[in-house]
């Protein structure tokens, strides 16, 4: 399930950013295989990066990001069909205010490729794990995507016609938007790094800190997210965990009978949250409807165990699964 979600994800969301290779269409899924496996490699080593190793170090790697960098580069994209307007944009200021070369501006581009997937791609992995492992859980999001397509006028086919939904109908799925939200909080394992500008007293349940200008304080949400005070039985999923009464989204969660401003903290808050956040669960949400919408799936093992969390990458978002899960996918009869 996890090599299955890393392929579609990754295509969809490569394609939706940098665009298509119209003058090679008989080549284009190889070469998004090809983009695809480089960029396995470099995110492989991206924790030992993180803490200060040079990637020099790791050829595979380093051999890589230059494949993924060199297919960035501005003369590449600038031939490409449908590139977003956020790489546009970007692909402008590079050439207009920065004195990089080629090679540094194509590095630029691929920083947003890996923050736009090394943490969708787990995310829709446990989102969709989550959801079919819980039945409860499959009902009501199909009996809710199955309502919004109705009501949007959109019919399907068995012969895959594409359905569309807006903006509007997509953030109207409180259902969907609740599984995710579970699926993040327990899979979620970032931090928040803080610099302190002024010497203060940091006042918790166990005791007082003193605090200095500039030191550095890392929050950890994780703690919070597995509070059993704020998420009763928090270690078991539930699906309509943010819904309230009225199956609506839910925000009311307290601690020592304090309505909480921060419950859900997946992706950072404050001025370091996450720009991409909203496009994520879009992406998630989409790939979620399709599913439900033109496949029958079921995982191998009726009742399987959730796979362990891979901690190597604690702190740097939505931890992968250990090892990956068997499932069934097939197209329905429609």
């Amino acid at each position: 399930m996890y090599a299955f979600c890393y392929r579609v994800m990754f295509e969809a969301g490569y394609l939706t950013l940098f665009g298509r290779d119209t003058s090679k269409p008989d080549t284009q899924r190889a070469a998004i295989l090809n983009i695809l496996d480089n960029f396995k490699q470099f995110d492989q080593v991206f924790p030992a990066l993180v803490a200060g190793v040079p990637i020099h170090l790791f050829k595979t790697a380093h051999k890589a990001r230059e494949k993924l960098a060199e297919g960035l580069k501005h003369e590449n994209l600038s031939v490409r069909d449908q590139v977003s307007e956020l790489i546009r944009l970007r692909m402008f200021l590079n050439d207009t205010l920065s004195t990089f070369d080629d090679m540094e501006k194509a590095k630029t581009h691929l920083v947003i490729l890996w923050a736009s997937q090394a943490n969708t791609i787990p995310a829709t992995f446990w989102s969709l794990f989550q959801m079919i492992r819980n039945p409860e859980a499959l009902e009501a999001a199909s009996e809710e995507v199955n309502g919004a397509l109705q009501n949007a006028g959109q019919t399907l086919s068995s012969g895959g016609n594409a359905i569309y939904l807006n903006q509007m109908q997509l953030n109207d799925l409180p259902v969907l938007d609740s599984i995710i939200k579970e699926a993040l909080r327990l899979s979620s394992a970032s931090l928040n790094i803080r610099t302190a500008k002024e010497d203060f007293t940091l006042h918790l349940e166990d005791g007082s800190y003193n605090i200095r200008k500039d030191d550095i304080i890392a929050l950890y949400p994780q703690l919070m997210h597995l509070d059993p005070e704020i998420y009763p039985d928090p270690l078991t999923f539930k699906y309509d965990r943010y819904l309230d009464e009225n199956r609506k989204a839910k925000t009311s969660f307290y601690s020592n009978g304090n309505k909480l401003k921060y419950f859900y903290m997946p992706f950072g808050s404050g001025a370091t949250i996450c720009p991409g956040r909203l496009f994520a669960v879009q992406e998630i949400k989409q790939f979620l409807i399709l599913m439900l919408s033109y496949f029958e799936v079921k995982l191998v093992e009726h009742q399987v165990k959730c796979p362990p969390l891979d901690q190597s990458r604690a702190g740097l978002g939505i931890l992968p699964p250990l090892n990956d899960i068997e499932f069934k996918y097939k197209l329905k009869h429609l």
